[in-house]
């Protein structure tokens, strides 16, 4: 509008349409077209002067259009029987792709995405402007805040396997001198993100009292505004180095700016156009460049002052001193114990009381242990296997893994408190395939709870004598109670024998029977 009044004003004044063409660097036949209404009224050089104002209300009059978007578009009738739909959607946070979209698929309305922006800037320009506001939050008090992301390098040759493998930066910044410490890593798991705080912690010198991070799952197990869940391993972090952990609100970046605008810094300075040979190397010169060329850096932020200079100065002393014992990497797991009385944990199964069968729990890796806890309490203990079976008998009903536990050894071990006798039954049955007789082996000891040790023993030796040290034969003795009938002979009971008159009753020399 103000364009066309000053056109009109020097047109008004005298100049040509040409001049006008070239000072306002508008086109001729443009120039035309605007000063047709006015020469149709009657206005030219030489008539009376109109003031601006005056230029404003005719110009309005001649081009609605320029005051009034909605008088030159064309689709925005279309959109408009949807307005509360639109504001609906607004409230509920959708973006204009979306209310874009949705219009042409669920309403029909054959309108573009340019289209509904302008429509919405125009109708709800408070709802938009009011989105966009921001509130500045002040200067961060020394070693108060560390604000932590990772960023992708890009890909890179690693020699140790072989092949390309993508690249990330662990970066955290200190909040208030922009002291930045760097870590390219090429797995993203919950022993890399702990042992990169340890490192970066290390680095500083010391420790910020809280720690604004994103929502990964290595650190935040459910994000959640006012009571967020955090990651058991993250916590046992935060727990020994006395800092907070704080995590951004999901998918604000501008909650952590001052980690997330460094990053096109990091890639393009540390990163691009670099040859490393292996990713120690990689670290170390990482590390190398934080101090010697990130720490030295102009910042604007900090008035032009080098980030190093002012965490040097003010921040490097006020942050948490170190803990005099080193952190315990560790990894937590959760999973349910299945019928086996087995837990997952990574690829190997580790045993746990039977009845914790069906429960869900939650397993600690350190270094060479696998601890089990249900209720924070400590259920089961394990040397940590890459992969197979960890089991401990103990965890079972003992009438479930009776076999299991009575070994070759055992039954050994048992048969010598038994006697000599058992020994040389027991070693019969290991002597050839031990596993093949176990059960028989089994057996015969647990004869001696319902017949005790000494009658087992005589049973075994009478067994022994007659030439069939079996279990058939062992436990038919004991329930004849004939163990003992070797040692003397059995006493008259005076019944009738199976002959009721013996031989010398029979004539057999006449052949007459007495």
């Amino acid at each position: 509008m103000l364009d066309l009044v000053e056109l009109f004003t020097h047109w008004h004044a005298g100049r040509s349409q040409v001049q006008l063409s070239e000072s306002l660097g508008i086109d001729r036949k443009t120039v035309r077209k605007y000063l047709a209404p006015a020469v149709a009224a009657g206005i030219g050089p030489g008539t009376e002067p109109l003031t601006a104002p005056q230029w404003s209300e005719l110009i309005g009059g001649w081009f609605p259009e320029l005051s009034d978007p909605a008088a030159r578009a064309l689709t925005w009738p279309l959109i408009e029987p949807h307005r509360d739909q639109i504001k609906t959607w607004l409230d509920a946070d959708v973006t204009i792709a979306t209310i874009a979209q949705r219009l042409r698929d669920e309403h029909a309305v054959a309108v573009s995405e340019s289209s509904v922006r302008r429509w919405i800037a125009t109708h709800f320009a408070e709802e938009v402007a009011r989105a966009k506001v921001t509130v500045p939050r002040g200067p961060v008090e020394p070693g108060s805040e560390a604000q932590i992301d990772y960023g992708r390098l890009g890909m890179w040759f690693d020699p140790a396997v072989g092949r390309r493998v993508a690249v990330w930066a662990f970066v955290m910044v200190l909040a208030c001198s922009r002291h930045l410490f760097v870590r390219p890593v090429i797995r993203m798991d919950q022993t890399t993100w702990c042992a990169c705080h340890v490192a970066a912690f290390e680095f500083f010198g010391g420790v910020p009292a809280r720690l604004v991070c994103d929502n990964l799952k290595t650190g935040v197990d459910k994000p959640d505004l006012y009571d967020p869940k955090i990651n058991r391993a993250y916590a046992e972090l935060a727990t020994h180095y006395g800092t907070l952990i704080d995590p951004a609100r999901a998918f604000k970046p501008k909650d952590k700016p001052r980690v997330e605008r460094p990053m096109q810094y990091i890639r393009d300075s540390f990163w691009r156009g670099r040859q490393f040979d292996g990713l120690p190397a990689m670290q170390t010169d990482a590390q190398r460049w934080s101090i010697e060329v990130a720490g030295a850096r102009s910042c604007r932020a900090l008035e032009g002052a080098p980030p190093l200079r002012v965490f040097e100065a003010i921040e490097a002393s006020a942050l948490i001193g170190l803990p005099p014992r080193v952190f315990e990497l560790s990894t937590w797991s959760i999973g349910t114990v299945g019928t086996d009385a087995h837990l997952k944990v990574g690829k190997a199964l580790y045993s746990v009381p039977w009845r914790l069968i069906g429960q869900r729990l939650h397993a600690r890796t350190a270094g060479d242990v696998v601890q089990v806890f249900h209720a924070d309490a400590v259920v089961a203990i394990h040397v940590r296997r890459p992969s197979g079976r960890s089991t401990d008998f103990a965890h079972y009903p003992p009438e479930k893994v009776a076999f299991a536990m009575k070994t070759p050894t055992w039954c050994r071990r048992t048969a010598e408190l038994v006697g000599p006798a058992c020994v040389a039954v027991i070693a019969a049955f290991m002597a050839d395939n031990a596993i093949h007789h176990l059960r028989a082996a089994q057996g015969v000891l647990g004869l001696r709870d319902k017949h005790g040790c000494d009658r087992l023993e005589a049973a075994c030796a009478r067994a022994i004598a007659v030439g069939d040290p079996s279990y058939r034969t062992i436990k038919g003795i004991l329930a004849a109670g004939t163990e003992h009938a070797g040692d003397e002979p059995p006493a008259s009971t005076g019944a009738a024998g199976a002959f009721l008159r013996g031989p010398d009753q029979f004539g057999t020399d006449t052949g007459i029977i007495a």
